[in-house]
């Protein structure tokens, strides 16, 4: 009778536990899926900020310079239009690409939906363009030995350099800037300088998603991100990503 009664109770201790694995199971599955989705919407809101706010912040600039000069120089007004007018364009196009990849893009577990064509350090050229034509001049400094890096290095590098860029058109008070690339062995260093206000930079105190999307952006690649003024003045953005 005990030996039965003990067979039984070992029955169903096996049981339970049999059943408190496999919700376990389930339970680890869901959280996994979960964290995957919020991990998605970051990058999604991290690529949706550094292409609007970059090109909103490019407009905002140039509308204002076109509505000081309209009547005394109607030339330079007209230029400015017509950049308002390509940034236009491209951010709507890359908007519908983005909407287009959300709504009909279904990858596998653990791959990204594609947001956009990539882009990458090749594309910095475009950048100084966009720059120029809201009135702020880039100089870019290359070191090492150019090569291909892996998309989202790449790309990633792209982002931080398009971004600082935004901020310093819109909220430095300057009109020049450096950006320093750097090849490197095992990765490559970024770096954007300017001359403007420093200290009294919005983003100096840490507040502000492009700041957060850059250091975002670093810290997944296992990158160290910083920022702040410069004791010579003006304000400094350093990052690098290991490749």
């Amino acid at each position: 009778m005990a030996d039965a009664v003990l067979r039984r109770a070992c029955g169903w201790g096996a049981g339970y536990g049999l059943r408190k694995r496999r919700e376990y199971g389930v339970s680890l599955r869901e959280q996994s899926a979960a964290g995957a989705v919020m991990a998605e919407r970051l990058r999604i809101a991290r690529e949706l900020h550094d292409m609007v706010a970059h090109s909103i912040g490019t407009i905002a600039v140039l509308a204002g310079a076109a509505g000081r000069v309209i009547q005394a120089r109607p030339k330079q007004a007209g230029e400015a239009l017509a950049s308002i007018e390509a940034t236009r364009r491209e951010t709507l196009i890359g908007l519908q690409r983005m909407v287009s990849a959300l709504r009909h893009a279904e990858p596998e577990a653990g791959e990204a939906a594609p947001l956009a064509p990539a882009q990458g350090l090749a594309g910095v050229g475009h950048l100084v363009t966009r720059a120029a034509d809201a009135g702020l001049r880039v100089d870019v400094a290359w070191r090492g030995d150019r090569r291909t890096l892996p998309p989202e290095i790449d790309l990633s590098a792209f982002r931080v350099i398009q971004e600082a860029l935004t901020n310093v058109v819109r909220h430095s008070g300057t009109h020049a800037c450096r950006v320093l690339i750097a090849y490197e062995e095992d990765g490559v260093s970024i770096e954007i300088l300017d001359n403007g206000r420093g200290a009294t930079h919005p983003h100096s105190g840490g507040g502000g998603f492009g700041l957060l999307g850059m250091r975002e952006r670093v810290a997944m690649l296992d990158g160290p991100f910083s920022t702040g003024p410069r004791a010579e003045g003006g304000f400094r953005v350093a990052a690098r990503l290991p490749a």
